[in-house]
Order: structure tokens, then C-alpha cells, then sequence
């Protein structure tokens, strides 16, 4: 009976991860439906395989959950997914210097794990959606060289783990929120933001 029982525990461990690797990879595919990749950068992005820690790009721990998403400079184009918030063990989004457009989704803030989101370079546009400000492990937000607008969320100004921040060449309003963790600002950590004063 207690082998039965531990059995039965190992198969559903092993079912659960499998479970997860494929939500991920659904999540990565859901992207890569959006994207233009006149490079075939993407080519090996299979969703009939098991899990995406085969894909090009896409780095995955021991436990085949997805960790790192390295596409930076990959001529890219087409907009973010909502998708991607469902990659919750997500600790390095690389999307900077390609062409994506459209809105940031909201549901990156359900990144827990994020500790770097570089999304500079595109041509993103609206507001920079305040559910980052939940993000406690970044420590690198770079969402400059974009075509943002509204304010800065005072959300982010709660990232105690933040050591760059740069919201410059975008079309943000208002003032700098001056508290919370940009107080703790040293010359180790930098901030960068270009604004207009009027909304």
C-alpha cells in the first residue's frame, strides 16, 4: 500500500511539471503566432515537443520551467501577448531592439520571478501598466527608446530591488516621483527619465 501510495505521488510530481512545461510552451507559441520573424529566429520554436527548453532562445532551469527569453536584436515584429504572464518562474525578458509594437500587457506583472525586463528599442506605445510595480525582484526595468505615454506609475517607485530604471526617449508626463525606492538611489544604481511636466 505505501508503494502504491508513494507511486502515485511521483506520477502526479512528474504530471504536474509536464503540465507546466506545456502551459509555458503554449504561452511562448502564443507569441511567436504574433511575431514577424523575417530571420527565423523562431524556426525551432515546435509546439508539438514536450516542453520549449529545446527552443532556440528560450533557457529553462533543472525543472524544465522557463527562465530566460533571450531575443534582443532579432528584427522582430508584431505586438507582446497576454500570454506571457503565465511564465511565472520568468526571470529574464529580452525582447530590446526589434520592432514590437502596441501596448505592454498588464500581465507581465505576474512575473514574480522577473529580475530584468528590457523592452527598450521598439516601438511600444500607450501607458506603462502599473501592475509592475509588483514585480519585487527587478532589478532592471529598460523600457526607454519607445513611444510610451501618460505618467510614471507610482507602483514602481515600491521595486526596493531596483538598481537601473530608464524611461527615457518616450513621451511620459508629469513629475518624477521622487520616494520610495528612487530615494535609495546610489551611484551604483541608475535612473534615467525624460518627461514633458504637463499631461
Amino acid at each position: 500500500m505505501e508503494d502504491s501510495w508513494v507511486l502515485f505521488m511521483l506520477m502526479l510530481a512528474i504530471f504536474s511539471v509536464k503540465v507546466a512545461a506545456n502551459s509555458e510552451g503554449d504561452a511562448l507559441y502564443a507569441l511567436r503566432r504574433n511575431l514577424h520573424d523575417p530571420g527565423n529566429v523562431l524556426q525551432s520554436w515546435d509546439p508539438t515537443l514536450v516542453n520549449p527548453c529545446t527552443w532556440f532562445h528560450v533557457t529553462c532551469d533543472r525543472d524544465n520551467r522557463v527562465t530566460r527569453l533571450d531575443l534582443g536584436n532579432a528584427r522582430l515584429s508584431g505586438s507582446l501577448v497576454r500570454d506571457l504572464g503565465r511564465l511565472t518562474h520568468l526571470q529574464y525578458l529580452e525582447l530590446y531592439k526589434n520592432n514590437l509594437v502596441g501596448r505592454i500587457p498588464k500581465e507581465l506583472g505576474n512575473l514574480k520571478s522577473l529580475v530584468s525586463l528590457d523592452l527598450y528599442h521598439n516601438n511600444l506605445s500607450g501607458d506603462i501598466p502599473p501592475s509592475l510595480g509588483k514585480l519585487k525582484s527587478l532589478r532592471f526595468l529598460r523600457l526607454n527608446g519607445n513611444k510610451l505615454t501618460g505618467r510614471i506609475p507610482r507602483e514602481l517607485m515600491n521595486l526596493s530591488s531596483l538598481k537601473i530604471i530608464d524611461l527615457s526617449e518616450n513621451d511620459l508626463c508629469g513629475t518624477i516621483p521622487t520616494s520610495g525606492s528612487l530615494s535609495k538611489f546610489t551611484e551604483k544604481r541608475w535612473v534615467f527619465f525624460s518627461i514633458r511636466y504637463i499631461c
